[in-house]
């Protein structure tokens, strides 16, 4: 059942931790360079991958001479050292296949904010048309301990409801999700499947993995991922990550717990976009651009013919035909002032106009919802 999953995924994002990527210190380099061909045999048959990676901390500690007692400045300060090292070990993985990689470094300002929400999701889809493989990861060296996701399990599942992901893939220490832990329960059952995660599947999970020394999560913190994922219309894979080519591990049925999702990214977000956005003002458009809309396509400046509110780029807004009926909700890739100025006017001339080249759209139609 995941392999089918997986076969029918055209977005992935893949999570893996610092225990997998370092061992003393150290990138483990063929484990990478498997990981990668697992990722490059994705692409050939036309899936897009973003890696979630852990490890620069692991990569960078070891660089500070002192003993390491992992305060705050130190890991910010390991994370400086080691995110470089980390990248440099993923661009010779996946040199072999021809597929450079690309650094993201996000906070929770950048999946929670709507504007630095747009920005990032821009920037990722950039790379992804490229060919690009983004590999992401928390920006340990600013992050403060109020405002960091704490794990990157919790930043995986993130990312994927911001990229639209079908799946998302969590490469453990262990083989999913299991009735209680097996390390100190021999007798606890494995749990290939489930539709929906109760507090009875939280009393299950296990904490940190405290013999690797080096991860932040567990089991509780991918099933909090799993719930993010869940409700974005993401499905999760959690699956064991020490296997030679984990993820054609999985495609050829090695054991995993995959917690399906009931609908897809595009009808999580939909009703997301329904039932959460309060409007902070209006936009009135044309019968041409009305048509467009209810064909499923973006809102152009072409079709805007006036604007009510002020509000700044990333906010939500309603779309109303020129009788004033309510036609979408949606996520504006402009503010006010500036749709104001590119009301009525072609894409190719919003540039001189604004001074600045924006996005093809005022509301893509990926960020609006038709009523």
């Amino acid at each position: 059942m995941t392999a089918d999953t997986l076969s029918r995924a055209r977005r992935i994002v893949v999570k893996t931790g610092s225990a997998l990527i370092a061992e003393a210190g150290a990138p483990r380099r063929a484990w990478l360079a498997a990981l990668a061909a697992d990722i490059a045999a994705l692409r050939q048959r036309g899936k897009e991958v973003i890696l979630v990676s852990s490890g620069a901390v692991a990569l960078g500690k070891a660089a500070l001479g002192a003993p390491y007692q992992a305060r705050l400045e130190q890991k910010q300060a390991a994370a400086a050292i080691g995110q470089p090292r980390l990248m440099a070990a993923l661009a010779d993985a996946f040199a072999p296949h021809g597929l450079p990689v690309g650094q993201a470094l996000l906070t929770p300002g950048d999946t929670e904010n709507r504007r630095r929400w747009l920005n990032a999701r821009a920037t990722l889809e950039t790379l992804l048309e490229a060919g690009v493989v983004p590999v992401i990861n928390e920006n340990d060296t600013v992050a403060t301990e109020e405002i960091r996701y704490g794990d990157n399990d919790r930043l995986a599942a993130r990312v994927a409801q911001m990229m639209g992901a079908d799946m998302l893939i969590l490469l453990s220490d262990i083989d999913g999700l299991y009735t209680a832990d097996p390390r100190s329960h021999p007798q606890a059952e494995h749990i290939p499947f489930l539709e929906a995660l109760t507090p009875a599947h939280d009393a299950m999970a296990s904490g940190a993995n405290a013999g690797a020394g080096v991860g932040s999560g567990g089991m509780a913190t991918k099933l909090a991922a799993a719930r993010i994922a869940h409700a974005a219309g993401c499905s999760t894979v959690i699956t064991l990550g020490t296997r030679d080519r984990p993820l054609g591990a999985l495609e050829a049925g090695e054991r995993a717990t995959l917690i399906a999702a009931k609908t897809t990214p595009a009808s999580a977000r939909a009703a997301w976009l329904e039932g959460h956005l309060k409007p902070e003002g209006e936009i009135t458009i044309d019968d041409g651009a009305a048509r467009a809309l209810e064909k499923g396509a973006s809102l152009l400046a072409v079709g805007v013919r006036g604007v009510t509110g002020q509000f700044e780029r990333g906010a939500a807004v309603a779309v109303r035909d020129t009788s004033g009926r309510l036609l979408a909700k949606g996520v504006t890739a402009y503010g006010a002032e500036d749709i104001r100025r590119i009301a009525g006017r072609r894409t190719e001339e919003a540039e001189a106009l604004l001074g600045y080249k924006g996005r093809p759209a005022v509301i893509h139609r990926d960020d609006m919802v038709r009523l």
